[in-house]
């Protein structure tokens, strides 16, 4: 079961034009997918990298890693930006919303964090799962934020206020991934 916790993610820029990919090497890679080319080596997580987001204005990239952190790089020049700290366990995903003003992070420690991303300050946490919480997504109106969790659950949040608006059940087993639709 631990087994594929360990399988890292790998995310497009929004364009189109960079790959980034994560890995049990400690760093996040930036490519260019027509290439094949390696543009940015990102180092300086102390633990596994398990998962990359790119921002939607393409500003920035967040990197999760189960050393607790998440970090904010400038994908142009693979510059470190912010370093997140909060969470008390390793940290499975990360999403922005789609005016790149929150940044969501999902953890072992059983909460989702909301940073601004501009300044690394965190605005809430998101309290009330009772499992690893696996994954993040935003809705494309950034109305909604979905978690997907180890307790066989999907959770609806506010993401402005925090408010648990909805626990949707019914998977028998742990839910790995969430997404919206793009009409949100």
């Amino acid at each position: 079961m631990l087994a594929c916790l360990l399988i890292s993610k790998s995310e497009f820029s929004h364009d189109g034009q960079l790959l980034a990919s994560a890995s049990r090497d400690k760093t996040a890679r930036l490519w260019n997918p027509a290439t094949g080319e390696e543009l940015q080596k990102l180092k300086g997580h102390s633990g596994l990298v398990n998962a990359v987001a790119f921002s939607h204005n393409g500003q920035l990239l967040a990197s999760a890693s189960w050393d607790k952190t998440v970090r904010l790089w400038n994908p142009a020049t693979g510059e470190e930006l912010q370093k997140l700290e909060g969470h008390t366990g390793p940290i499975n995903a990360v999403a922005f919303s789609h005016n790149s003003q929150l940044l969501a992070s999902a953890s072992w420690d059983e909460t989702v964090r909301l940073w601004n991303p501009a300044t690394g300050e965190e605005l809430q946490k998101l309290k009330g799962h009772t499992g690893l919480v696996n994954a993040v997504a935003f809705s494309h109106n950034g109305q909604l934020l979905a978690s997907a969790l180890w307790d066989k659950t999907v959770r609806l949040w506010n993401p402005v206020t925090g408010e648990e608006l909805q626990k949707l059940e019914g998977h028998t087993n742990w839910v790995t991934a969430v997404a919206f639709s793009h009409d949100s």
